[in-house]
């Protein structure tokens, strides 16, 4: 980040998406859980401990959000109670029993990875919420470990590829919107959910208020 200066008189402008993965996988998977907490604005994860650990929001404690949190990202990529129980420093039957305890109260996000799966056997591929294609080409191999990691790309490419489609479109849209109103602005980055522009510092409330409307 330290890399780029603007120039006198400008400011960089950094704008990006909200937990996008987890709200494409409340969306595909049809968490209603999860899409009423992210309507809510509610924080995820405490919504997520809350459910898993039975305790309300309000008493979810650091080390319980904490946990939640782990799990959440760890299911987008597919993680198993050997990573899960590394990551947290618990032991590995703890782990198997919070990921149960995770697919119980969400049963929605395993129907979906079962979903996934079986369309890249079929198919050969898997396609994002815009009908983009990822192909998974070793998803049939007989070699555990090679068809493991081919699984894993079936359930994330979904996710991740429409987190990518939809930041696209925003860089597409914010590009057009931005030479028509505030010519002057730069798009300089982008990195993973996150949009950098070089704005002048006159015009940074305009910027921002353009870049919000758009990228939503």
């Amino acid at each position: 980040r330290e890399a780029f200066v603007p120039d006198i008189g400008n400011v960089l402008v950094s704008a990006d998406y909200s937990q996008i993965e987890l709200r494409i996988l409340a969306h595909i998977a049809d968490i209603g859980t999860l899409k009423e907490a992210f309507a809510k604005d509610v924080d995820i994860h405490s919504t997520t401990a809350s459910q898993m650990f039975g305790v309300p929001v309000a008493e979810v404690g650091p080390d319980l959000r904490r946990s939640a949190k782990t799990i959440n990202y760890g299911i987008v990529y597919g993680i198993g109670a050997f990573g899960l129980a590394q990551r947290l420093g618990i032991p590995q039957a703890q782990a198997k029993a919070y990921i149960d305890s995770y697919f119980e109260q969400y049963p929605g996000i395993r129907a979906y990875m079962d979903r996934a799966k079986a369309e890249a056997r079929e198919k050969g591929y898997v396609t994002t919420l815009y009908g983009r294609r990822c192909y998974i080409p070793e998803i049939n191999v007989k070699l555990p470990s090679r068809r493991a990691y081919a699984e894993r790309a079936a359930i994330n490419a979904p996710i991740q590829g429409t987190a990518a489609d939809i930041m696209k479109r925003a860089m597409l849209r914010t590009w057009r919107d931005l030479k028509r109103e505030l010519p002057d602005v730069r798009m300089l980055l982008q990195v993973h959910d996150e949009l950098v522009f070089e704005v002048p510092e006159a015009e940074v409330m305009a910027t921002q208020a353009l870049v919000k409307r758009t990228m939503e």
